[in-house]
């Protein structure tokens, strides 16, 4: 059975002949299993990126790098609000933080502007991953 179905481990195989009637103790079914060096294949992990990791070069100005992160918590009442944090990577200052229940692509675009008409627009702005910042308005700023 073992041959025939090759992509099915013991636990499988056990189940099979349990169906079949045959009573096999699955841990005898197992050391047999092992005896005769059967595996099934594993499969392959994940994927990752091609290329050299380069570390993040350290700003040497004011407004040449900017991080952006939301974080979220919830009041008392159980209503849940977001933060938005704006924060200059040299000076380590925080540009602006944002609360609000949602805050959408276009409202952090306003923000962005907002700050860059007082000190400048960024040479760089870094951000995880988050699908606040995947809207057109975002891509757009």
């Amino acid at each position: 059975m073992a041959s025939e179905r090759r992509q099915f481990g013991y636990r499988r195989l056990h189940i099979l002949l349990k169906r079949e009637g045959v009573a096999v103790d699955w841990k005898k079914l197992y050391r047999l299993y092992k005896e005769e060096r059967l595996t099934v294949r594993k499969r392959g992990g994940r994927e990752r990126a091609i290329g050299t990791w380069a570390p993040m070069a350290i700003p040497q100005s004011a407004n040449q790098r900017w991080s952006l992160d939301f974080a979220h918590d919830t009041l008392a009442d159980g209503r849940r609000f977001r933060i938005l944090c704006v924060i200059d990577d040299f000076s380590r200052e925080c540009l602006t933080t944002i609360v609000d229940n949602a805050i959408s692509g276009e409202r952090v675009a306003r923000e962005l502007d907002a700050i860059a008409e007082r000190s400048g627009y960024p040479c760089m702005v870094v951000s995880d991953n988050g699908s606040e910042l995947t809207s057109n308005a975002i891509l757009k700023w």
